[in-house]
């Protein structure tokens, strides 16, 4: 008798749900994936889910006003990725329930209570406390970088990047490194760090935002053209010809935000979820692109990547 009942829960309520979705930037595979869990967990938009979906296509000043729209809606839940995004969210609303993927520190922003109990109408997954992060980084710039003294940061002042170069600045005094903090408004900024980055470093990390992640094509093509070996926590660059990257993979991260959403459209209380630090982080290493630098990757190291571009 319990076969059916059971076979019953595992089907989503009788009713058509409403997702709000807000995207900062083009995290192809990480958005991909995060609609197809959806699916696989019984939502099919046309059938019994209705997306209300808006893009601020790298424009951190438009998220205010996407966020009101699709909240106005009449969303069951919000879901969006960033902090930019998620301190946008939660300024948007205080009762449409609210599932965040990489968002940086929810603690140091306000937006959680805490890890385990976040209180309010946010949850999702945090990058703020994978321990370590910037030393790992650095170690694998001063691996593969000769002489190696001064690494460039570029970023967009917003809390994360700006937390993560404090971290960076630790880890790099205990290295014997200099970290040049660059900072990025704007498009046309981006041309002048990298240009400054040649300049003044060996090496350089690129710090997600909207901004960078918006326009990855041309950050990819700077490094390329200036000949700066640069490294990027989003896996996906170095896929896409970037040297290196190591971070959290975002298809492993979206796809746990879709559980969240649909515990959530199920009848879960956002303040009562966890926040959920990453556990998984991929490597990838671009031999092409290590060529082109003019670097050699000894197999001792290569042997450590989750992914070898050659």
């Amino acid at each position: 008798m319990l076969g059916p009942l059971l076979a019953r829960a595992a089907e989503p309520a009788d009713k058509v749900a409403r997702v709000g979705f807000v995207g900062t930037e083009s995290l192809s595979r990480g958005v991909t994936a995060f609609w197809e869990r959806l699916h696989e967990l019984g939502w099919v938009e046309g059938k019994n889910l209705v997306i209300e979906a808006r893009w601020a296509e790298g424009q951190v000043d438009r998220l205010p006003a996407l966020m009101n729209q699709v909240i106005a809606q009449n969303v069951d839940v919000l879901f969006t990725y960033g902090t930019p995004a998620a301190v946008a969210a939660k300024k948007a609303t205080s009762t449409v329930p609210i599932v965040v993927a990489m968002v940086g520190d929810p603690l140091g922003t306000g937006l959680a209570a805490s890890l385990a109990r976040p209180g309010g109408n946010l949850t999702g997954i945090s990058l703020a406390y994978a321990e370590g992060l910037g030393s790992k980084w650095l170690q694998l710039l001063n691996e593969t970088v000769p002489r190696l003294s001064t690494v460039a940061v570029i970023g967009n002042p917003n809390p994360w990047v700006l937390n993560m170069t404090r971290e960076l600045e630790a880890a790099a005094r205990t290295r014997g490194l200099t970290i040049r903090f660059i900072e990025v408004r704007d498009v046309e900024g981006l041309d002048r760090a990298f240009a400054r980055a040649q300049r003044e470093a060996q090496g350089a990390i690129v710090l997600n935002d909207p901004l960078t992640l918006h326009n990855w094509q041309r950050v990819l093509s700077l490094a390329a053209k200036h000949r700066v070996p640069t490294l990027y926590p989003n896996p996906e660059s170095a896929e896409y010809g970037g040297l290196m990257a190591y971070g959290v993979d975002s298809v492993v991260a979206f796809r746990r935000a879709a559980e969240y959403v649909d515990k959530i459209l199920r009848g879960a209380k956002p303040g009562d979820l966890p926040i959920e630090q990453p556990t998984q982080f991929k490597l990838v290493i671009n031999l092409k692109t290590a060529r082109a630098l003019g670097l050699t990757i000894p197999e001792s190291f290569l042997v450590q990547a989750d992914e070898v571009i050659r």
